[in-house]
Order: C-alpha cells, then structure tokens, then sequence
C-alpha cells in the first residue's frame, strides 16, 4: 500500500510558466472557469515572479501582499484551494540556518494572507552544492529533502491540514537517464522526503506526447507514493512562434487512479487556453473511453463566440482549421495536417502537371490565409493581442505559397525561377535566430546536424 497518498485527488492550473504572469484579471477568469468545470486547485509559482524564484529572499511589499490576498480570498471564496510554491534552488544555501529562515519567514507572509496550502520547488537549477552542503548532506536529494521536511513541519504545526507539494530537480525520465541531480536521486527522495508530501513528475520528458499506466507504476516504486503530475502538454513558454489549443491527450483515462493529481501548466498567454483547460477539465472528471478530437469540436464550439469580428464574421469551420494549425506540441489536427499535405504533394510534382488541383488547394489557403487577416479585427481584443504575431506569421507563409503556386501554375514561368517583393531577405525569415535555426537542422531520431548554408538575414551586406 502506498503512503502519503490524499483523500483530495488535486486537479487544476499551474500558473507555473516563464513569461509576464497572468493579471489579477485573468486569475479570476480562470477561476470562474474551474468552478464552472470542476477543477479545485490552482498553483501560483510564475518563474517570473522575481521573488518567487530570482529573488526570492527578499519579502513582498505591503502592495504585493494585498494583490495576493486577493487572488487567495478569489480562490476560497470559489471553494478552490490556493497553493503557494517557492523556488529557492538557484542559489538557496541547504545547511544555512539564515536561508531556512528566510524560507519561514516567506511562508508565514502568505499563511497570514490565508493560504494554507504550499510548495517547494527545486526545477530548472545547476545539480551542483556548496562544499558545507556537500559535507552535511553528501547528495543533492538529502539536502533538498532535509530542508523541505523541515519546513513541511514548520508549516503543518501552524496549518495542520496543509497539503505541501515538492517539485525534484530531475523531473522526467529523460532527466533521470541523465543523471541530472546525481546517481540514486528519486531513490533518495522517495526514501527520505516526509510520505504526507506530495512529488511532481512530467511524465517520460519536459513535455510528454504520452503518459502511461506502466510508466507511473514504475515510478511510484521509487517515489513511494503516487505522484503528482505537472503536465505541460500545452505550455509554449520554450516557443515563442507556438501556442497550442488542441486538447488533452495522450493520457489514458486510467491514469487518475494511479496519481495523486493532475494538474496543468498551460500557454502563457491566457487567452490562448480556453480549449486546453475545458478539455482537461473534461478530462479529469469524466468517465468512460476519453475522445480527445470529440472534446476539442465542443470546447472550439464554446470558444467560438469570442472570435466575434468588427467585418465579416469568421466561420466554426474555419476556427476549427486554424485551430488544428496550433494542436499539439507533436501533432497538428487533422484539417492541418491534411492542408500540409497536399501542399507538400503539389510541389513535388512538376508544374505542368498541376492542372486544376492548384486552383482548388488556392482556394484552400486564401480561405485560411484571410482568416487570418481577419483576427484583426476582433472585438475581444486581448484574445487578438495574444494571437496577433503567431497568427501574422502563418498569413505570411500562407501568403508566400499562393504567390508560389499562382506564379508557377502559368505555364510561361514553369521553368523561371521565383521571387515575392513581399518577402524579401533580411525583412523575411530573418535576424540572428532565423539565421541560428538554419545551422543545425533536425533528423529522423531527433538528432541534430549541420544544414549547411548561411542565413542572408544574418550576414551583414559588405556593398
């Protein structure tokens, strides 16, 4: 029998990413909807919250706290819990008495606020300790241990029902494989972190195409415990040309009785989540075989209302394509992909023999294309901010391949080369991070190589 395991299967938003944190506005948006969609947990641990993470010794002004008594009293007031979490692991000193202090002194600013719930967080940090650390602890995972079950107790002896949760710094598989924090690492913390206290995992990697039953069974021997599963199937804070509104998948419906959680790490952006989060609420709480693309058509079918124009209106069908454009980190939906095709067939085949497939596959993608000149002209205007470069960026691919297949289907220029006045080198695909992208290109397997070829919007004109 595992120990440490809850009552309270936790399932909610980790505003967890990196990136401008979510406004206090958007907060209670997303609480409203997890009320509405039976999630009861939200986790606030932005990185780039600087005291959360950068600086995170030094104590929240007096405005800082009343803008998180605000967001905790939202949160009960819905009946959802509020769970702080702290990530001192860039440069927390373990066997210092004055950090563990600090750590306390943190806590008891928001306990007072009225959180009872919390976090210590140790991701995304050098696997590496100070000498004295070294000394007292002799691994990484003692240490981190030791001072989150310290802390753990301080705060159960002031809120004895607090549910305390522990992010290690390998937090998938792939971290694991690479020692990253040490030899016997999760071995180390399953064995000595406090069973009351919760373990985060990710799953096979950072962000996982799927999780398994056998893969968390696995686990849970070396945790001794269930985990607690901070999925990032959606998060695009590594990607900044990327959102993603396909919905949950990859997770079979079994999954939630063998975690002691599942909660989500989505898109920075928060208007860009209103189809990841209703799928995963759906997720969680329903019952039965999981049709994920079935989810997503009803999320889009209620998302659909706020894509209302100033012009001429945008239709479902249309959503749903430019949706697909945006899926999921490892597939596109399936109008996408089947757009992406029958491009990709056009152009392998020689001009003369296009024939009247040019003109409908046109067609195709000005319908896509002028869908995307119209995001402009939304009434919601924070859902255009947040689209607006992502969505010029695949009008202008979009646009570059119609004047490819429009200059190419005339028979007077099969054999000429092309060029666009629209996309033109330097303004086009370029700048340093094009120019770094076309260095090493991706292979079959996931490795890297080199591409050959120098950007020209990296190289200076010497002229």
């Amino acid at each position: 029998m595992m120990t440490g395991e809850s009552n309270s299967f936790l399932s909610g938003v980790i505003e967890g990413f990196y990136g401008p944190p979510w406004t206090q506005a958007e907060r209670l948006e997303l609480f409203d909807w997890m009320t509405q969609w039976g999630l009861n947990t939200y986790l606030y641990a932005p990185k780039d919250d600087l005291k959360q993470r950068a600086i995170w010794r030094k104590l929240y002004t007096q405005a800082e706290l009343d803008a998180l008594r605000e967001v905790i009293a939202e949160c009960h007031q819905r009946g959802l819990r509020f769970v702080y979490a702290v990530s001192p692991g860039l440069d927390i000193r373990y066997s210092s008495e004055t950090d563990l202090e600090r750590l306390k002194h943190r806590f008891a600013q928001v306990m007072a606020l009225g959180c009872q719930d919390f976090g210590l967080f140790f991701d995304d940090i050098p696997d590496r300790l100070e000498v004295e650390d070294i000394q007292r602890w002799g691994s990484l995972a003692s240490a981190q241990s030791q001072i989150t079950n310290t802390v753990f107790q301080w705060v159960r002896e002031r809120s004895p029902t607090s549910r305390f949760l522990f992010c290690p710094t390998p937090y998938c598989s792939r971290m694991v494989a690479a020692k990253l924090g040490g030899e016997g690492y999760l071995p180390t913390i399953g064995a000595e972190l406090l069973p009351e206290i919760d373990i985060f995992w990710t799953g096979p990697d950072i962000i996982s195409r799927d999780i398994t039953v056998t893969h968390i069974k696995d686990l849970q021997g070396l945790l001794g415990r269930k985990p607690l599963i901070w999925d990032n199937l959606h998060a695009n804070d590594y990607d900044g040309r990327r959102f993603y509104c396909g919905p949950y998948d990859g997770r079979p419906p079994e999954l939630r009785a063998e975690v002691s959680g599942l909660m989500i790490n989505p898109n920075t952006e928060f208007p860009l989540n209103y189809v990841p989060l209703r799928t995963f609420a759906a997720f969680v709480n329903g019952a039965g075989e999981w049709d994920s693309r079935a989810a997503y058509l009803a999320a889009m079918r209620e998302w659909f209302p706020r894509f209302a124009t100033v012009g001429r209106p945008v239709t479902f069908e249309e959503l749903v394509t430019f949706g697909d454009c945006y899926y999921l980190p490892y597939q596109e939906g399936p109008e996408a992909q089947n757009l992406y095709r029958r491009v990709q067939a056009l152009l392998a085949k020689d001009p003369a023999h296009w024939g009247a497939e040019a003109a409908v596959l046109r067609a195709d993608i000005a319908c896509l294309r002028d869908f995307c000149a119209r995001m402009a002209e939304l009434r919601n205007r924070p859902l255009f901010n947040a689209l607006s470069r992502r969505v010029w960026e695949l009008r202008e691919e979009l646009d570059l391949l119609d004047r490819y297949i429009a200059y190419k289907a005339d028979s007077a220029n099969h054999e000429l080369p092309f060029s666009s006045d629209f996309h033109r080198p330097g303004t086009y695909r370029g700048g340093m991070v094009a120019g770094l992208q076309q260095l090493l290109a991706p292979r079959s397997g996931g490795e890297l190589g080199p591409a050959g070829g120098i950007s020209a919007g990296v190289v200076a004109d010497e002229g």
